[in-house]
């Protein structure tokens, strides 16, 4: 079934340019890495294109209604359909103490803004400076090789894919959603109270909502700020006591006691002669 304007897709693509073959765009982290196109924080993934919306290309959106998904597909963008032809009359030179009175180091193929312009720097010798102010890829043939990995069809996808596309740097699925009477809550996660520009990303989100989910009457963004908890009470722990302890008295031990024994009864006494005659009496 062929795609229609308004249609939630995501493509994955790698972009060069045919005159070199040198990649200057793509959503493939292990080709960026490769072409040294990756930078630190950056996420390469498919990308959510609504068909007819502008997003890419004119001529790789027209492109994409002709395609059939998980079917890698090659596109050949001509420099008129592309970033226009190149203008000779946006190179000119410049005196390098012009750059250096806006404190900028002139270093060949530098992107920089001059003028209020943004310009390549094409060359740098004798105290001149040659800057163009063509876009990088004007002039140019550029080649787009695309696989469409999924269609979103459901209400729920199209949201996550929406906010996804403002806070990339947030998984899709800590995003919590609820649709009630045709209305949207939009839980956000701690990770992204401190992204930068989280404002702006919301109003964006609030915009695209309205815009591609006509459905819904009204979307809030729900933060929730939970309390650390409390450390448990610790334990006191007793002091140590600082006061000397005076030694045990050493205990002697008893002598052993011996058994009484029964006292025998004294001898009698031998009768004296006095006595024996007053016996015989």
């Amino acid at each position: 079934m062929a795609l229609q304007k308004g249609d939630f897709i995501l493509i994955d693509y790698v972009a060069k340019v045919k005159e070199t073959n040198e990649v200057f765009d793509t959503t493939k982290e292990d080709v960026a890495k490769k072409e040294h196109l990756h930078k630190e924080g950056q996420i390469h993934e498919p990308e959510l294109v609504v068909v007819g919306e502008g997003w890419v290309l004119k001529a790789l959106d027209d492109a994409l209604t002709t395609m059939e998904i998980c079917k890698p597909c090659t596109v050949e963008i001509s420099p008129e359909k592309g970033f226009g032809p190149r203008d000779p009359e946006k190179i000119k030179r410049v005196s390098i103490k012009q750059l250096y009175a806006k404190e900028i180091n002139p270093v060949v193929g530098a992107r920089i803004e001059f003028q209020g312009k943004s310009a390549t720097i094409r060359s740098v010798g004798a105290g001149r400076v040659l800057l163009d102010f063509n876009a990088p890829l004007a002039g140019r043939t550029l080649i787009y090789d695309v696989t469409i990995t999924a269609k979103l069809d459901k209400t729920a996808e199209k949201i996550g894919a929406i906010v996804h596309r403002r806070v990339p740097v947030v998984e899709e699925d800590k995003f919590k959603l609820t649709i009630k009477e045709g209305n949207l809550t939009i839980d956000m996660p701690e990770e992204t109270f401190y992204v930068e520009g989280i404002q702006i990303a919301k109003r964006g989100i609030a915009m695209d909502i309205q815009k591609f989910v006509p459905d819904l009457d009204e979307t809030k963004f729900v933060e929730t700020f939970k309390a650390e908890p409390k450390p448990a009470a610790a334990v006191p722990t007793p002091a140590p006591s600082t006061a000397k302890s005076e030694p045990e008295p050493e205990t002697k031990p008893k002598p052993e006691t011996k058994p009484k024994t029964e006292a025998k009864p004294a001898a009698k006494a031998p009768k004296t002669a006095k006595s024996a005659k007053a016996a015989k009496a």
